[in-house]
């Protein structure tokens, strides 16, 4: 509604200055007065109508719809009428030559093909003005459905993330009743903030960092529940200001890969989080993990995965993010960089 009120508002600003400049040019008398009707504003009138006609109507029916021999023979039917309107008003109201002298000006038919011409200027404005503005409506629509998948991939990371990591922290929380009650008290309540968390404050475009790396922690500790001594478990955040925001459950998904790929119940591995906040405005996340990838029968884990992570960020950032993993020696590395925005 207000691009529909701007756009009105630019088109009478245009029109106005049009039909308006001519008399404020013209001398202060009757004769410049007639000349200004009869040179200026007649002919702004049937530039108007060709423009509107071609931009509210003939444009989409016929333009774009690749009915070009329609388009094409309706406008100089157009053109044809309104010149010659225009021509028998001028006979009747306003006898040429105004100046009294007769054979002055140029020939006649140049006069109509010079007519004919000008009427081409408000068809193609008209053709311009719908296609720019289908243009915008088209990558409006595109955006509002990448966003709309945007919220779906999010919706289904906390759907993916909800059940089977419930099952998982209350399978450790069980196993640590009988041997220390008060560890497992500590788990369930950091369970329950992990969970409302999930469920009511992620359900924005944007959260607090801060808030975001508390479920980050949460999420590694309650996840080294289930490992053994064999597997090493490190992270460094830093401390953020609460004004600082970001996607919600952008990293979870980084974390999730590592706690999967990174474990083996027989040999050693290590698993280590890093983030900062550089001096140029920007998250740096680094992850590194030994790497033991999953065989194709093993399904678990999120459902989004490291490819959805990066449809994500190109959404989000779109040619201003940097995301890169590789595996070397056995060890995964991933780093992922984005615009810090306060």
């Amino acid at each position: 509604m207000k691009n529909k009120r701007r756009n009105v508002f630019l088109h009478v600003m245009v029109w106005s200055v049009l039909f308006f400049f001519p008399f404020i040019l013209s001398y202060n008398t009757e004769q410049a007065f007639r000349h200004v009707v009869a040179f200026s504003w007649v002919p702004l009138m049937l530039y108007m109508l060709v423009f509107y006609l071609n931009y509210l109507f003939l444009a989409d029916r016929f333009f774009f719809s690749k009915r070009m021999l329609l388009f094409i023979g309706i406008n100089i039917l157009i053109i044809g009428i309104l010149i010659w309107l225009r021509e028998l008003g001028m006979d009747r109201f306003f006898p040429r030559p105004l100046n009294g002298e007769v054979g002055k000006g140029p020939p006649r038919k140049m006069v109509l093909y010079i007519q004919t011409l000008s009427f081409l200027v408000p068809i193609a404005w008209a053709v311009g003005q719908r296609a720019m503005e289908r243009l915008i409506r088209t990558e409006n629509e595109r955006r509002e459905a990448a966003h709309q998948q945007l919220k779906s991939d999010l919706q289904h990371l906390q759907y993916q993330l909800q059940p089977h990591f419930f099952f998982n922290s209350l399978n450790n929380i069980y196993a640590l009743v009988d041997i220390s009650p008060e560890d497992a008290k500590s788990t369930i309540h950091s369970l329950g903030k992990m969970m409302r968390y999930l469920l009511y404050d992620t359900h924005t475009e944007k959260v607090p960092l801060a808030k975001e790396i508390g479920f980050m922690i949460k999420y590694i500790e309650l996840g080294k529940l289930r490992l053994s001594e064999k597997t090493q478990v490190d992270y460094n955040f830093p401390e953020v200001e609460p004004s600082v925001m970001v996607p919600p459950l952008l990293f979870i998904s980084l974390i999730e890969n590592a706690l999967k790929h990174g474990v083996s119940a027989h040999e050693e591995s290590s698993i280590f989080f890093h983030m900062e906040l550089n001096n140029d405005q920007r998250i740096i996340f680094k992850g590194r993990n030994t790497d033991f990838p999953k065989t194709d029968s093993d399904k678990s884990g999120s459902g989004i995965g490291m490819k959805n992570l990066k449809d994500r960020l190109e959404l989000l950032y779109p040619n201003d993010y940097f995301f890169h993993t590789e595996t070397k020696s056995g060890i995964f590395h991933v780093i992922m960089e984005i615009p810090l925005h306060p």
